[in-house]
């Protein structure tokens, strides 16, 4: 299954060369374009969203733990960031009540979810549980 996965990343990248974009694997998202990078994108490969706020101890000490693990899955899932404070209108749309809060997205829905700031091994078994490492 490794040499599909990487048939699929690279159908993905020439795909993204050729829109003028490179593959990017953290984005920040907000209101107007939730719809399409994190719900349509979620379509092709999950979408992990990270609902934070700057004045959020918690927020700033897991956001660094999901950017490192983005890098080391290499492509598995995208890293969405979402300033709740400048986006409300997504956050209450999600629920997002407590924060951090973060959101797995695949085929447009919200597939697992956690609050709180969970120690790394934590975020690495609920990764592991929902991204395929095949």
């Amino acid at each position: 299954m490794d040499e599909l996965e990487e048939i699929k990343k690279k159908k993905m990248e020439e795909l993204m060369k050729r829109m003028g974009e490179s593959p990017k694997t953290k984005i920040e998202v907000n209101d107007a374009n939730f719809q399409k990078e994190v719900i349509e994108r979620s379509s092709d490969a999950a979408v992990v969203v990270d609902y934070w706020a700057p004045w959020c101890g918690p927020c700033r000490m897991i956001g660094p733990v999901l950017e490192r693990l983005v890098e080391e899955y290499n492509g598995k899932f995208i890293l969405a960031k979402l300033n709740v404070d400048e986006n409300p209108v997504t956050a209450r749309t999600y629920a997002v009540m407590s924060i951090p809060s973060v959101k797995m997205f695949k085929d447009g829905k919200i597939a697992d979810e956690f609050v709180g700031a969970l120690p790394e091994p934590m975020i690495r078994a609920w990764l592991q549980k929902n991204i395929a490492t095949e």
